[in-house]
């Protein structure tokens, strides 16, 4: 396992600490009983709402006065091992790094046998609901991140 995000693999494996679970639907398989390709990004959004609750960020996001929502700008998915259905996985989140507007999130799912099945990464802008540009993350909000990245 080596994408091109992950410098050393035992290092970014053990930076993670938040997790959500996810069980493989069957709605979710292939005819071979193989998890669609597609629904990682699924499981991606799924644990990055969980971990954005969990670190206190969607409170402002989901306030229909909020000025500001965050959108995804890439998301990329490395497979690793076959994942079938009625699987329980664990889809690991943490931030990676904070720009002025932006921050990189990494993703680790691992299955029951604690063994890595598919591994992720992507950028997520803050922009202004009124202008669609990207707006600056506050100094709270930077904090937040910085907390969850050290």
């Amino acid at each position: 396992m080596k994408a091109k995000y992950i410098e050393d693999s035992a290092t970014w494996e053990q930076d993670f600490r938040f997790y959500s679970e996810v069980s493989v639907r069957f709605s979710e398989t292939d005819m071979y009983g193989h998890l669609n390709n597609t629904v990682t990004f699924a499981y991606f959004e799924y644990a990055r709402i969980e971990y954005f609750k969990h670190i206190q960020l969607m409170n402002d996001w989901l306030n229909p006065k909020g000025e500001k929502i965050p959108v995804v700008a890439d998301l990329q998915c490395d497979y690793v091992k076959q994942v079938f259905f009625d699987e329980l996985l664990h889809i690991y989140v943490k931030a990676n790094s904070v720009g002025s507007s932006s921050v990189d999130i990494h993703y680790m799912a691992k299955n029951e046998k604690g063994e890595i099945v598919f591994t992720g990464r992507g950028s997520i802008v803050q922009i202004d609901k009124k202008t669609g540009r990207a707006a600056k993350w506050s100094e709270e909000e930077r904090e937040v991140f910085q907390k969850s990245i050290n």
